[in-house]
């Protein structure tokens, strides 16, 4: 069904494109359209052969077009992850079936979520695995900083084998947990090692295999919390955590150098925490109503968006 003739279809694309509904401004959108438009008419291709079986019979843009061109699902989906509107509320103002824009959503999210992260001053260049930003890092003499954070998820069903893994002991309440790495200007490098909410933030790292990292490029260095004060025993010249705490007997100038030491070490580190707030400034990371299945690919998909522009600073 076409739809180039629908008022309220071209009223609804003027309205979403502007920067406080998708997060991004028109000149990055309009980018973004264009970068995107590729691999999803490849994945739209294979869809479509795989459902006739058959090389197609017609020349390429015959047929019906889509009730949502790949314009305004670009912006659905970015609206979507920027406030959590109901699929049916986006679909109202294009006038379309609320199926047609969950099916947006899917075709484009993972696209997003493929892009990887912007490499400042390298527009050309994405970092898409720990490896790469390793890898940027010893190039460039990059000092990481590395953080976990958790949001909110919707509770497995009773009975549910796993359940009691999404239960954070720190926010206490069901969670999934990722780990953000950013450089020195908190500009995000890297997003990934989501895990249940319960598993503890140095153990989702290094399931991904950080400590294989350190190794291999032991020119790299870090600032973390203090909740991975493990890594930083094992690498201690290239790990920062912050000091330990002084027993209650202490010295007055022994506590008063760990304030010194930990204050200083927390203000070098805080960039981290600043990304973090980036990434939730999207309603969609503030606290997660979809599938938990699909979380890992939101958060990849925003915090794609978010280097774009933090790249700039």
């Amino acid at each position: 069904m076409r739809n180039d003739l629908d008022v309220s279809s071209g009223l609804a694309r003027t309205a979403l494109s502007n920067r406080i509904w998708t997060g991004i401004s028109r000149g990055r959108l309009a980018r973004l359209i264009g970068e995107l438009a590729v691999p999803w008419a490849a994945a739209e291709e294979d869809r479509l052969l795989t459902r006739r079986e058959h090389e197609r019979l017609r020349a390429a843009g015959a047929g019906p077009d889509h009730g949502l061109p790949f314009t305004d699902r670009v912006i659905v989906t970015l609206v979507y992850l920027r406030f959590q509107l109901p699929h049916a509320t986006l679909a109202e103002l294009y006038r379309v079936h609320r199926s047609t824009v969950t099916r947006a959503v899917g075709e484009v999210r993972p696209l997003l979520a493929a892009r990887g992260f912007a490499v400042p001053g390298e527009p050309g260049i994405r970092l898409q695995t720990l490896a790469d930003v390793f890898a940027y890092a010893a190039a460039r003499g990059v000092t990481l900083r590395l953080d976990g954070t958790e949001v909110q998820v919707r509770r497995p069903r009773a009975g549910k084998p796993g359940r009691r893994a999404f239960v954070s002991g720190k926010k206490k309440m069901n969670t999934k947990k990722a780990t953000v790495i950013t450089d020195e200007k908190g500009r995000t490098l890297w997003a990934g090692a989501f895990r249940p909410g319960r598993m503890h933030d140095q153990t989702a790292v290094r399931t991904e295999g950080i400590a294989g990292l350190f190794r291999q490029f032991p020119q790299v260095k870090a600032k973390v919390d203090a909740g991975y004060r493990g890594l930083a025993k094992e690498f201690p010249d290239q790990v920062q955590a912050p000091p330990l705490k002084p027993k209650k007997d202490a010295a007055p100038e022994e506590t008063a150098a760990y304030e010194a030491g930990r204050h200083r070490q927390s203000s070098e580190r805080i960039c981290v925490e600043h990304a973090n707030a980036e990434h939730k400034q999207w309603r969609v990371l503030q606290r997660y109503l979809g599938r938990r299945e699909e979380f890992d690919e939101t958060y990849l998909a925003v915090a794609s968006l978010v280097s774009d522009r933090a790249a700039e600073r």
